[in-house]
């Protein structure tokens, strides 16, 4: 990760299947945060994007994540306006890296939160969460 924006204020360690990894970080920015994502490990899909998601559990245990629960939505709002709504990522050989300042949340309103990796795009439409297939990655957002 880049120093020159600091330390972050909240990681999640990134697991999944087949050796899916990655770290997600949240630093403070203005009113909101700026999150930092770097994954390896992807699958193969159609079209080598993959949903990228703040949950509103606080747990990534199973094979499916079903435990993490529904998208981060403190403002009862439609897909894809939740605060855990960030943009997809993109495959390149199984690796991905991305950064999206966002002012939906701050660092501390996400820690005890899942971050969650879909097998597919989102759709950005299909309520309530953008029709994104199944959970493949799962990280619990923690307090640095």
């Amino acid at each position: 990760m880049d120093n020159t924006i600091g330390r972050p204020e909240a990681v999640a360690w990134i697991r999944g299947a087949d050796g899916l990894r990655g770290r997600a970080a949240f630093y403070p920015s203005g009113i909101g945060s700026l999150v930092a994502v770097e994954v390896s490990g992807l699958p193969k899909n159609e079209t080598g994007f993959f949903a990228l998601h703040i949950h509103q559990g606080d747990s990534c245990t199973g094979t499916d994540f079903s435990d993490t629960g529904g998208h981060y939505d403190p403002g009862n709002k439609p897909h894809p306006r939740h605060a855990g709504d960030l943009p997809p990522l993109l495959s390149a050989s199984g690796r991905a890296w991305m950064r999206v300042k966002t002012d939906r949340f701050t660092p501390d309103q996400v820690v005890g939160r899942t971050v969650v990796i879909h097998m597919d795009a989102d759709d950005f439409h299909t309520q309530p969460s953008g029709n994104a297939g199944k959970k493949i990655g799962c990280g619990r957002i923690y307090s640095v």
